[in-house]
């Protein structure tokens, strides 16, 4: 993870399921110590249906808030201790190895240009990627 935010996206999340309470402990858990305790994170209703006011993680709890916010679709914004927050493209669970690959690069790229729904636009309209993200200032998807 960046020491502060480059753009609209800091970098991006694979989760390998729909369920926020098994897969948030793990990202957590995935984190430099140095970013300290994520107290909070803020995710979207569509993409996490359901989703608990709290999810355990080792040695604390989470709270977490929803948004129906257009602008907050496919992102998880985390609130950490010591550094601040992050916004994390979330990359659906079924999205094909090729696919996600390239948005995992997309998103960590610090010339990106673009929210996370519209990185998803692009992947799964079959745009051209390269040529519409260019255009919008940053490296294409290719």
């Amino acid at each position: 993870m960046p020491d502060v935010s480059h753009g609209p996206l800091d970098e991006a999340w694979w989760p390998r399921c729909g369920a926020l309470e098994l897969e948030l402990p793990a990202l957590v858990g995935s984190l430099d110590p140095a970013v300290g305790t994520v107290t909070r994170v803020t995710v979207d209703t569509a993409s996490w249906p359901g989703a608990p006011q709290t999810v355990l993680a080792p040695g604390h709890v989470i709270e977490v808030s929803l948004t129906d916010l257009a602008t907050e679709a496919h992102a998880i914004t985390l609130d950490c201790g010591t550094v601040g927050r992050w916004e994390l493209l979330v990359i659906p669970p079924d999205e094909p190895t090729g696919a996600a690959s390239r948005l995992l690069t997309a998103a960590a790229d610090p010339e990106n240009p673009l929210s996370a729904p519209r990185i998803l636009a692009i992947a799964e309209n079959g745009l051209d990627g390269e040529a519409t993200w260019e255009s919008e200032g940053g490296p294409g998807l290719r």
